[in-house]
């Protein structure tokens, strides 16, 4: 018996961006021992139109193949990674579903018709199929790459998120009986998606550990702040308890909170002209991001407590962990993995007497606790774990005469 060849991910984001990206970090350590083909985000004629103008970040010339699409990356581990940009898709999400159907087919077909072209440039013969979070392209994509399997990597709750659920939840349900196997961030999404797929596993979200330990290695360098700061990495919307915020900015004058990311919850910058001890930076990239994580004293994550919440293993908080940074979080999901090291509190008092207490949780012993538990959940660990799950699919395995 021999391995699948290659392994091609279509991924519902971009592989560049100014933040983190899960299926991104993975296909990045997976290429170290396999060969790895990512299909970009698939633009729409819309999108282009508005790259034209100016109005949106987006590679205008690849997507109209003025320019070639496929692009061979150099990752941090040393290995590469071909991404490909996909011809134009017709923009099709804010349709019924009757005529939504039969252009996503259409669409589809132009996509594989593509894809088939630049797997045989690059000799992907039989290919593993891993599809992050996009059932709506993937259910009519099923066995039309000629690959040995399909994995399903599912990394948030399709049902919840505005824009995808309304396609999405339709075409879930089939792409999960579907598929060979599905891989989830969560333990609540595994136990929802394995009552459609029992071959559900869980592989929680990891952290790039030498990237975000910088920032504890830079912190020793730097003089302690005035005030000090406590830092929220990420994109801020709905999702984030802005009652609690409130109260925290409200009664710590004496506390810079740091918002790291682009924010989409208006009261949030209300605050900011109300108090000023809130203040907001906007996205870096990835690798600019340790000396602001230097900077800070703690880190939180003040998310609602809800249904959608209650799915999310969130990035953040192994990167926080990783600079050394005492975390304080809601219990908005199963953290059972952080007990003694992160601090969780529910209400607003609560959260804020927790932070008081990370502002002078700096003792060696304790930030070794954090960046030792960073270290085991590194993006390096979370791909074996990923591994490990495709031994467990037999279609993932095939004989010397098909691979030949």
């Amino acid at each position: 018996m021999q391995q699948f060849d290659s392994i091609v991910c279509l991924g519902q984001t971009t592989w560049e961006g100014d933040f983190q990206k899960a299926v991104v970090q993975l296909m990045t350590e997976l290429s170290a021992r396999h060969r790895v083909l990512y299909v970009d985000y698939q633009y729409t004629v819309k999108d282009w139109a508005m790259g034209v103008a100016g109005r949106q970040d987006m590679p205008v010339q690849k997507s109209i193949r003025l320019q070639n699409p496929l692009t061979k990356k150099i990752v941090a581990n040393g290995n590469e990674v071909h991404v490909w940009t996909p011809p134009l898709m017709l923009p099709v999400n804010w349709m019924s579903p009757k005529p939504h159907d039969l252009l996503v087919q259409q669409n589809v077909n132009r996509l594989v018709k593509g894809l088939r072209r630049v797997m045989r440039k690059l000799n992907m013969i039989r290919p593993l199929v891993i599809n992050g979070l996009n059932p709506v392209f993937g259910l009519p994509m099923l066995h039309k790459l000629n690959e040995c399997a399909t994995i399903y990597y599912c990394f948030d709750e399709i049902t919840i998120i505005n824009w995808m659920s309304r396609h999405g939840s339709r075409y879930e349900p089939d792409y999960l009986r579907g598929v060979d196997a599905v891989v989830t961030t969560s333990e609540t999404l595994r136990r929802s998606k394995s009552i459609l797929q029992p071959n559900t596993y869980c592989v929680k979200n990891g952290v790039n550990f030498d990237l975000f330990n910088q920032a504890y290695q830079l912190a020793q360098q730097q003089p302690q702040q005035i005030n000090p700061i406590v830092g929220y990495l990420g994109t801020a919307d709905n999702r984030v308890n802005l009652e609690l915020v409130a109260y925290c900015v409200r009664t710590m004058p004496d506390v810079t909170f740091q918002f790291i990311g682009e924010v989409h919850e208006p009261g949030l910058t209300k605050l900011s002209s109300v108090y000023p001890n809130i203040v907001f930076t906007p996205p870096h990239q990835p690798a600019d991001l340790p000396p602001l994580l230097a900077k800070m004293k703690a880190a939180m994550i003040p998310f609602v407590c809800n249904e959608h919440t209650y799915t999310i293993y969130p990035l953040k908080i192994n990167e926080y962990l990783a600079a050394g940074l005492p975390v304080v979080s809601t219990p908005f999901s199963i953290l059972d993995d952080f007990d003694g090291v992160v601090d969780l509190a529910a209400s607003p008092e609560e959260f804020a007497q927790a932070l008081r207490r990370a502002l002078s949780d700096d003792s060696p012993q304790r930030v070794n606790e954090r960046i030792t538990m960073a270290k085991n959940n590194s993006w390096t660990r979370r791909a074996e774990e990923f591994e490990a799950v495709i031994q467990k699919v037999p279609n993932a395995w095939i004989t010397e005469s098909v691979a030949g």
